[in-house]
């Protein structure tokens, strides 16, 4: 069961897989986003977009902490498009935002 206001797409794009997430990512749409990333295990560079994000709770801070631990063991990597309001607040509030990969948007990721 997922959040009515939750979507997650994936879109492979020239150098990452983009994986755009809007709404809320809660205990309820965790489980969509988990599986949409467990799919993409053993890309070279997935790229969750936060952008469309309107709020996330522990629940989906454990999906991009499983997946950049996922992403590393396999020698790739996994980045965040900065989010804005409450979910750049919870990623700064939690120490997220100095170990995952963030940038600003999905090409300064790609190039770094």
């Amino acid at each position: 069961m997922s959040s009515l206001n939750f979507h997650v797409e994936s879109d492979e794009q020239p150098g990452a897989t983009v994986v755009t997430v809007t709404g809320e990512l809660d205990i309820a749409s965790a489980p969509e986003l988990e599986s949409t990333l467990a799919m993409l295990v053993g890309r070279p560079l997935v790229v969750i977009d936060l952008r469309a994000l309107e709020f996330v709770d522990s629940t989906g801070l454990g999906v991009f902490v499983r997946a950049h631990h996922r992403a590393v063991e396999q020698g790739h990597r996994i980045g965040l498009v900065h989010a804005s309001g409450q979910v750049e607040k919870l990623l700064s509030l939690t120490g997220l935002e100095s170990q995952l990969l963030i940038g600003d948007s999905v090409e300064e990721l790609r190039d770094l």
